[in-house]
């Protein structure tokens, strides 16, 4: 699939990049001959990824650091301006589970870690970035939102509310900037292959019925995983030329998981 928004000499920021759908979705990236900043907060993972994406054609640079800082947010926005000249795609995919909580057994230290990785962090990027895209008249931003951005059954509730957060900072994106070039959409994964783990230990959240017994009668509409390159694609098309129209999308790539 060739698309232009990811093809040669594009330069792109995709975080959590180190596993799964984010190393997945930097190869793709890579192949089409574009620029790929690695963020991670994994050293030797994210270093891994920077010498596949030389070898599968593209350039990379990694920038290694806990996006809850403010700090290393501005670091991979300067890196990526000044190592590339420009910021033509970012895709805000670093993210972590909960442990299926339900609120009554949700603690502060779970609620702010998830919140602050999956929700804060890609908003600060997200507002480092822009005025490079608002520079230049033009840019895509892609989020990994999640099954659990659509309803209420897939997870606990600190990662659901973030992914909800998720797919309401897509909309509001959409709608602020489709006036300057600058594109929002986002992917909604449904189950995948990938190394993200679930800590859903009953007994540690009070009543069973309270965690992961209460989703477990919806879990059996997930159908088959996907593999994380199948998410990939979904991302690299969302940021390419072939979705130009497409703003504030927020695509399920599911099996079907949505619908039923």
């Amino acid at each position: 699939m060739s698309v232009n928004a990811s093809g040669p000499g594009r330069s792109v920021i995709v975080t959590g990049a180190g596993s799964g759908i984010g190393r997945a979705t930097a190869l793709l990236f890579a192949r089409e001959g574009a620029r790929v900043l690695i963020a991670d907060v994994a050293d030797a993972a994210a270093r891994s990824v920077a010498e596949e994406v030389e070898r599968a054609g593209g350039t990379a640079v990694t920038v290694i650091g806990d996006l809850r800082d403010q700090a290393v947010v501005d670091r991979v926005a300067e890196t990526a301006a000044e190592e590339f000249g420009g910021i033509d795609v970012l895709v805000n995919n670093a993210g972590v589970m909960d442990s299926m909580s339900a609120a009554a057994d949700t603690g502060d230290d779970e609620w702010e870690r998830v919140i602050g990785i999956n929700l804060t962090a890609p908003f600060r990027l997200t507002r480092a970035v822009l005025p490079h895209m608002l520079a230049a008249g033009k840019g895509a931003v892609v989020f990994t939102a999640s099954e659990a951005s659509l309803r209420g059954s897939a997870a606990g509730a600190a990662y659901t509310a973030s992914k909800h957060g998720i797919t309401g900072l897509t909309k509001s994106l959409a709608v602020m900037y489709r006036d300057k070039g600058i594109r929002s959409n986002a992917v909604a994964p449904g189950g995948t292959v990938t190394n993200i783990r679930v800590d859903a230990d009953r007994g540690a959240h009070g009543p069973a019925a309270h965690g992961p017994a209460a989703l477990a009668p919806y879990m059996g509409n997930v159908g088959s995983p996907a593999q994380a390159e199948e998410q990939a694609a979904a991302i690299v098309f969302l940021a390419s030329d072939a979705a130009s129209n497409i703003n504030g999308a927020i695509l399920p790539v599911d099996n079907g998981w949505s619908a039923v």
